[in-house]
Formats: C-alpha cells, structure tokens, sequence
C-alpha cells in the first residue's frame, strides 16, 4: 500500500523534500499545500530584483506548480492555507483562498515546511504608514518593485541591520535613494563580532548610506513619511523596509501541542521528527542544534532547508539520516565588499562560557605583485588547548568566499588549527599566493598552541598602557607618522637588536606592527634575548578599524 505524504510549505525545504520522495518512491501520493501562489523561487535573490541586478523576474521562480507536477506528479495546491492539523485522526483542515470553502485531507506522514515570517512590532504609526514594507516572498517583492518603480522615491529608511536589511539598504542606494539603516544594536550583522562590523561599518558609510547605531525607532508620524528614533533623531522618509528579523511561522505546531523551544522554533530530533513520530518538520520554522555548541539555536538558511528536505525524505522511508547540526556558514555582498562567517563568534562562546583563542590576518586576495589584490580581514576563533577551529569571519573585496568555504570544510572534517598550514591549495598569482590566507591564518594560530606564542586583543591594548605597559611599534618611521596608537613607542623591527639593553627587562614588553607579522618576528626576537613579549593580534590595522589611531 503506498504511502501518503503532506507537506505543508514549499521554498528551499518542503519542495526539496517533496522531489526526494518522488525519487524515492514512485507510487507515494504527495500532497503540498501552499498559501502563497508561488512554491518554489530564489528568495535569497529577491533584493537584488528590487534593485534591478535581476531584470527578469521570472528567473526568481525555481519552478512552477505546472512543472513539478509535470514532472514528478505531484499534487500542488496553492492559495491554500493548512488551519489545523488533527494529530488524532491524522488529518489536517485545509482553507481554499480561491472558493472560500474549507476540506479535510488525510497524510500518513505530515511535513512541516512553513518557514519563517518577518517580525513588525507595535510601533506607533506603523498602521498608518502607507510605504512601509517587509520583504519575505514574490508578492512582497512585487509590493515594493511596483511602489519604487511607480513612485520613484528619493530617500529610503531601512529598519534592521541583518543580512536582509543590509542587502536591501544597498539595492535601494543603487537605485539613487539616500538610504538611512537604523540598527539598534552598536553593529550590523550580528554574526560578525563587532571589530569585523565595525570594517562593514565604515564601507556603508563611505559609500554614502546613513548608518545609526544603537539606536530604535520610537515612532512613525506622517503616515510614514518621519520616522523618529529612541534618540530622539528625525528622518524624513518615502519608503520604509522593516527587516528586524524573523520568528518561525509555528501556529500549526504550536496548536497541535507539538513541543516547540524557547525561541518558538518547533522542536525536532537529529531525524527532524517531531514529538508525533507521524510529523516532521524543516526549514526555517525548527529549532536546530549548533553543530559547534551542540545548544539549540535558530539559524534560518537556505543550505539547512535544502540539506533537511532530501534528509527528512530519506528518514521517512526508512533510510535514518541524521540532521548533524548547522554550522551557520553565510556570506553577503555589502557593496564593494563580501562578509561571510561560519560556526560560533565569540559573542556566543562568551555567553556559554567555553574558553577560546582569536587570531586576526589580513593577508592579500592573492599574490601582491599580481594586479588587483586586496587585504582580506580573517578572524580565526579557536581552542588553544587542543586548536579545534569553533568559528571564522572574512570581509574584503576578493577570495573571501573560498577562505570561508575551505575553514567551513575543515570544521565539518574535523580539521584544527594545526592541519590548516597542511592545506595544500591552489595557487597561481591571480588566484591566490603560495601561502594561502588559510594556510597563514592556520601559521598565526599554530604558533599560539604549539609554541604558547601570547598575544593581546584590540580591546585590551588601550588599558594596559595606560596603566603603563610598554607598547613598541615595529612598523617604520613613516607609518608610524601616517597614524599611530597612543603610548606606542616607534622602535622598527630591523633595530629592535641594537636596542635591546635600552627596554626593560622586569615587566611584559607589549609589541605591534601593521598586521601581525612583523609583530610576530619581534617577539620571537625579545623572547630569545630572556624577554616577555606579547603581540596585539592582528596588528595595528585590526586596532584602527575600530578604534581609530592617532596623527
């Protein structure tokens, strides 16, 4: 007797999942239900049809009901809403938004594929605000392309500094709009750590978009065309973009007494089983397991969607394919630049207590004597005691992408800080350098766990000194002058020999140079000649983007 598999949502994982089923088993009945018209596109492209980088909108739809019922025989039902599941009689309600009737339908296995949906708080005025917008799917995407194609506004306020609203504050400066991105955090993109942000930062502003930092928005007044902020800030606007985040659309669940976690992510197990072992659940509606921490956490997407759509289909039929946890591995184009991270930032290994070590290099995209290359910013986080790699961020113009991959692979390899230096990677000048920026950030922290090399962060340098530590800067005279940390002595590296006998050898010597490396050898030097010597990761480059130095 052949099976009958409901799912309730399309996108990334319910229409994954119902493909695998098909090839998996010719003679199942599936059902989808959607309530939206649309079940299978690329949202993750849908700011950049906004912006017009995408001309054709028809290359958002992966495919079309027509097609995959063509194709795989399925049962696609649109514009159609799943109200109620009935756990008992394993059935759900089904609400026809075209005729207006509601039915009964049956399922002997039910997947919950329901995504998630964008936050919009009670803020005054927002009823009231005629131009104002959250992006999740095609119609919204129609709503806003319709208003700023027809109304051709000027100025845009974007509310919300994840990946979305990121993405979509550059698509709307594209379009000639002076943008305001309001975060009410003191960073955008909050799986950065803040000195990697704060490079993020400095490109959105140089590239004209008024960025306000740890500050809300209190009110909208004139039918959304002033939005006022915590802090009291006015800012006329045309076109407001909500985008403050998403919480998991978790009411079917929820209603049907499946157990869902803190955060409202329904709860399943490694083989994305609810607790009705008839129900399923994927995508961007379930509570995962942080494949660093092993905690539960939210990570909406896509690459988990996909991967739990063929795993839930393999698992119904018997195949027990865990679900291994999300690694969190995103990029984003912001602009000139790439952001991308993967695993854990140090805001999270903070917040559970695990120990960690950081390094920070900023080696060139590829060979520096090729043409166009550019610095990569690299932030290694890591065990010091055994150099298991827990998480890594990148942002630069070039190679950012294929950094993040190769330290994502290692992570998932079980690879260390130690192996990094063992990548054996291609190179050529205009692809990258014989030491890659793996391989060199593999070296930095290779010398913290094998060689207990110490170093000191940004946002520590500040304080020692001025408690009076001894700060030597090993860069050259000129770059000292072009910008320098306050308290730092200029002593380059090719005489720190010579001027041995002139330092103090009954306290830690506190050492820098641009990036690192000259820091490094300096080190290296003074522990050899009886000093203690510790480096400021990542140099004075890392400090600066920050702190800013001094002239």
């Amino acid at each position: 007797m052949s099976k009958k598999i409901v799912i309730v949502g399309g996108v990334a994982g319910g229409s994954t999942a119902a493909a695998r089923l098909r090839r998996l088993d010719e003679t199942a009945e599936i059902v989808m239900f959607d309530k939206g018209e649309y079940i299978s596109y690329a949202n993750c492209g849908l700011p950049y049809y906004i912006g017009g980088t995408i001309e054709d909108r028809k290359k958002l739809l992966v495919q079309t009901p027509e097609g995959m019922t063509a194709r795989y025989n399925f049962d696609i039902r649109t514009l159609s809403e799943v109200t109620r599941i009935d756990r008992a009689k394993k059935s759900i309600f089904v609400h026809d938004l075209k005729s207006g009737r509601t039915y009964e339908e049956t399922y002997d296995q039910l997947i919950l594929s329901p995504g998630a949906r964008p936050i919009v708080p009670p803020i005054p005025g927002l009823n009231e605000a005629k131009a104002l917008f959250t992006l999740r799917n095609i119609p919204d995407t129609d709503r806003i392309k319709s208003y700023v194609d027809e109304e051709k506004p000027s100025q845009a306020v974007v509310i919300g500094g994840g990946f979305i609203g990121v993405e979509m504050a550059e698509n709307l400066s594209d379009l000639g709009m002076n943008v305001t991105l309001i975060e009410m955090a003191n960073q955008i993109m909050p799986p950065l750590d803040y000195e990697m942000a704060a490079i993020v930062h400095k490109h959105l502003r140089d590239k004209g978009i008024n960025l306000i930092l740890n500050d809300g928005v209190k009110a909208f007044e004139g039918k959304g065309t002033k939005v006022l902020t915590q802090n009291e800030k006015e800012i006329d606007t045309d076109l407001i973009i909500l985008s403050i985040g998403v919480r998991p659309e978790n009411e079917l669940a929820v209603h049907a007494g499946l157990s869902v976690g803190t955060r409202g992510g329904i709860q399943v197990d490694e083989y994305l089983q609810t607790s009705d072992p008839s129900i399923y659940a994927i995508g961007d509606a379930i509570e995962v397991k942080c494949y660093i921490n092993k905690q539960p956490t939210m990570i909406p997407l896509a690459w988990p969607a996909n991967r739990q759509g063929r795993l839930v289909a393999d698992n119904i039929y018997g195949k027990k394919s865990p679900y291994k946890g999300t690694l969190g591995t995103s990029i984003a184009k912001v602009f000139d630049y790439a952001v991308a991270t993967t695993g854990n930032n140090e805001k999270t290994l903070k917040s559970l207590g695990i120990a960690y070590e950081v390094v920070h290099v900023h080696p060139g995209s590829h060979a520096g004597y090729y043409p166009n290359a550019f610095p990569i910013a690299l932030k290694l986080i890591f065990d010091k005691k055994t150099g298991k790699i827990f998480g890594a961020q990148a942002v630069g113009k070039d190679g950012v992408d294929k950094r993040i991959d190769v330290i994502a692979t290692a992570i998932k390899g079980c690879l260390t800080v130690l192996d990094l230096p063992d990548l054996e990677l291609a190179y050529a000048p205009p692809y990258s350098s014989a030491k890659d920026p793996v391989n060199m950030a593999g070296y930095v922290a290779s010398n913290i766990v094998e060689d207990t090399i110490e170093t000191v962060q940004w946002h520590e340098i500040d304080a020692i000194v001025e408690n009076g530590g001894t700060l030597i800067d090993v860069r050259t005279p000129s770059e000292f002058k072009n910008g320098f940390i306050k308290g730092a002595i200029n002593l380059p590296v090719d005489e720190l020999r010579s001027k041995l006998h002139e330092l103090p050898q009954d306290e830690a010597i506190y050492v820098h140079c641009q990036v690192g490396l000259r820091g490094y050898i300096a080190t290296r030097i003074l522990r050899e000649n009886g000093f203690e010597a510790v480096n400021l990761d990542g140099g004075y480059r890392t400090y600066e983007q920050v702190r800013g130095g001094t002239n």
